[in-house]
């Protein structure tokens, strides 16, 4: 805990673009414009980097049609950065805090974002500087620690589980296996939330593979045949990141000389050489059947018309939460979501954890979500995922 300060504030959004990022930024700045202690509120062009740049602008200066306008577009509307700064990088950023006389700085983002906060409150410290550090969480992997869920998820598992309906139709219509690849490097949330289009029996998917659960390629394919052999069709789900026998991912084993990221991660996203891959070994078993691949990639990140009203709301209380708590009494820290009841009785309260908490480490898929042959999701998933996402469509069948 600590007293009230009088200042400036700085807010980023770092990290991949969500539906909802947006939303936590203009809660930032409904909350802010409500604080006295608060002076100048300075939004951070494409993040940390921007601060570096002296890329700053007023965000006071914003409309209330611009807020409304800005809340309910997806994407980072003030730009995003990848950039994952070390100590001395830190470092700059404080400096330029000290002579804007920032006393406030609040971070949209991931586990990397959590980390910075981390960093630059250390050296705060540590100089004996007065700052209040916050992290907002957002994610569409919903990887992060201690909070239920994170910000951007439910819209993200909103696409997924859309899509897969359509996809599960079409694959009703002309038969055959089709395989999509989702989102998740190390956590299956995403890829898990293609379950909530299964509503019939007889509904895809029919096989879902997370990153939690190893699978060997023969395992795969015997899979696969057989639920194909069952109805003479087959929807399956992949998370970009399943893993071999051995920990290795596939998609890194089959990409060991193509592009990397940012922080030097073999591109799982967007390549669609893991789809291509899975659908080559699936024809060696089965020449004669149809066999199809998509691979789902950044469209689940921004795209419109399919925003979760919960999720919506949700990242905008983080926001506003966010400011309120620094206003308040804390020094620093990360909002998080504890969540109370189930169906229609479901909410959310909000807490404070330590940035440190956040900073390292990524929440995996729990167990009780995946079946014991680590190629499908138990029912139990759909009471965590369904509150999140936005209402799903009724399609209807011919029996034949």
């Amino acid at each position: 805990m600590s007293k009230q300060l009088k200042g400036n504030a700085v807010v980023g959004q770092s990290g991949g673009p969500t539906g909802v990022i947006n939303q936590s930024l203009v809660g930032v700045i409904e909350e802010v414009c409500e604080q006295q202690c608060i002076n100048e509120l300075l939004g951070a062009v494409h993040g940390v980097r921007g601060i570096i740049a002296g890329d700053l602008v007023n965000l006071k200066l914003l409309s209330r049609r611009d807020l409304d306008d800005i809340a309910r577009t997806p994407s980072a509307a003030l730009g995003s950065t990848r950039d994952k700064p070390d100590e001395q990088y830190c470092h700059r950023i404080f400096e330029i805090f000290r002579d804007k006389n920032i006393r406030y700085f609040f971070y949209i983002g991931g586990n990397d974002s959590a980390n910075t906060a981390h960093i630059i409150n250390r050296l705060a410290q540590q100089a004996g500087y007065e700052l209040k550090i916050f992290h907002i969480p957002k994610t569409i992997d919903n990887d992060l620690l201690v909070t239920d869920h994170c910000p951007g998820y439910g819209t993200a598992a909103t696409f997924v589980a859309h899509a897969v309906i359509g996809d599960d139709l079409d694959n009703r219509a002309l038969g055959g296996i089709k395989i999509d690849v989702v989102m998740g490097r190390h956590a299956g949330f995403l890829a898990a939330s293609a379950r909530l289009a299964r509503r019939r029996p007889d509904d895809g998917p029919h096989l879902i593979y997370v990153p939690e659960r190893s699978v060997s390629m023969e395992n795969f394919v015997k899979d696969v045949a057989e639920a194909y052999q069952r109805r003479r069709r087959c929807l399956v789900v992949v998370s970009e990141g399943i893993i071999d026998t051995d920990g290795a991912a596939w998609a890194e084993k089959i990409q060991r000389d193509q592009e990397l990221d940012e922080h030097g991660n073999v591109q799982l996203s967007g390549a669609g050489a893991l789809a291509v891959f899975l659908t080559a070994k699936v024809k060696e078993q089965l020449p004669e059947v149809r066999l199809r691949a998509d691979t789902f990639g950044y469209l689940q990140r921004s795209f419109p018309g399919l925003i979760s009203p919960v999720d919506a709301y949700e990242a905008r209380y983080c926001g506003r939460m966010a400011v309120y708590y620094a206003a308040d009494a804390y020094s620093s820290g990360s909002v998080c979501f504890q969540r109370f009841g189930k169906g229609d009785r479901y909410r959310v309260e909000t807490f404070v954890t330590t940035l440190a908490s956040v900073a390292t480490g990524t929440k995996t898929l729990p167990d009780e979500y995946i079946n014991a042959a680590g190629n499908d999701i138990n029912p139990d998933f759909y009471d965590y995922a369904s509150p999140l996402v936005a209402a799903l469509p009724e399609v209807g069948y011919i029996k034949r």
